[in-house]
């Protein structure tokens, strides 16, 4: 019995370690990530209640039809920019400038054996501007502060285009070198984008006529019904769809076993890459993907509801009225003539 125990301990454990390297790092209990949508039932992990109501959705029937289609395609960039700010000190102008320069030069000189050349780098000035100190002055019952000049600060972006990502590693060694850690962020730019929207356009007409082809297979006249159309595009950067976490707690067996208080350690926070998930979407051109990408969508909605009946016009039917006129005599007799209105 203490061997089937102990087999079904190890097998238990074993499960809960293959289930924690699937998982990941991020904390259960963060208020970036919310975990609410994992719910038990009985013995089976629901991982997604929201399609479990869909499955059991009801459904209203209803004389308007409606054809709503949405397209989204992963692109990768054609270019990368990457932005560094760097900032420099001297005692005087020129100096601040040479410094600057050589930095920037010997940024340049190493990237030219990545490929990268000067016409794939700019230079944005910031700012250039005198910095102070307090020079205090004593006499005999006072003291006096002065602002005086003390150097000059320089500060500056440099923007540096790529290619490939795989040459971003070398990038950021070749700044490294020259004392540039500050990556302000990395821009993503595509040349094609409008071959994007038609492609996606196309894709969603194809779509849009097979469904047609289904109502009508259905029983459903779509030349007997009026149509209205609304229709949106969009493309999002990887730089809006990074979130972060903290790793779960941990605990210090070492402590246990020296009998010493439990010291928590900080969690360190990080980013990682979610981007638009494929749930809502009827067509996803370029599904999988290995890194950042830019995400373009379009959508197409339609409503067909039915056209009015025609009114069959009314017919007037017209009656003959007799029209009676009356004569009155001096005497004050009355004569009732009738009009003839026939002629």
């Amino acid at each position: 019995m203490k061997k089937i125990n102990l087999a079904f301990l190890l097998l238990f454990l074993c499960a809960n370690i293959i289930i924690a390297q699937h998982k990941g790092n991020y904390n259960q209990i963060t208020q970036d990530i919310s975990r609410q949508n994992i719910l038990t039932s009985g013995n089976a992990n629901i991982y997604n209640p929201t399609v479990q109501h869909q499955m059991n959705k009801t459904l209203h029937p209803s004389d308007v039809l409606t054809i709503d289609v949405k397209a989204l395609q992963n692109v990768s960039a054609s270019t990368y920019t990457a932005i560094f700010n760097l900032s420099q000190i001297g005692e005087t102008a020129e100096s601040t400038n040479a410094l600057m320069k050589e930095r920037i030069d010997n940024i340049k000189t190493r990237l030219n054996a990545l490929g990268i050349t000067e016409k794939d780098f700019a230079i944005d000035v910031i700012s250039f501007v005198p910095v102070y100190e307090v020079e205090v002055t004593k006499k005999l019952f006072s003291k006096t502060y002065t602002e005086v000049p003390k150097g000059f600060e320089l500060q500056q972006n440099i923007h540096i285009q790529f290619t490939k990502t795989s040459q971003f590693e070398g990038i950021l060694e070749a700044c490294a070198k020259s004392e540039v850690y500050n990556l302000v962020k990395v821009d993503y730019f595509i040349e094609n984008i409008q071959e994007v929207y038609k492609n996606l356009q196309n894709q969603l007409l194809k779509l849009i006529a097979e469904k047609k082809a289904y109502y009508t297979t259905l029983g459903f006249d779509m030349a007997n019904y009026d149509v209205k159309i609304a229709d949106d595009k969009y493309c999002y950067f990887p730089k809006d769809f990074y979130q972060s976490y903290q790793a779960y707690n941990s605990v210090s067996f070492e402590a246990l076993k020296t009998n010493k208080g439990v010291s928590s350690a900080k969690k360190q926070r990080s980013y990682y890459y979610q981007p638009l998930t494929y749930e809502q979407y009827d067509i996803v051109v370029n599904p999988s993907i290995l890194e950042p990408v830019v995400q373009i969508g379009m959508n197409i909605k339609l409503f067909y509801t039915p056209k009015p009946k025609e009114q069959k016009p009314q017919t007037v039917t017209k009656t003959e009225v007799d029209h009676k006129y009356y004569v009155i005599s001096p005497n004050g007799t009355i004569d009732v003539k009738e009009l003839n209105t026939k002629n």
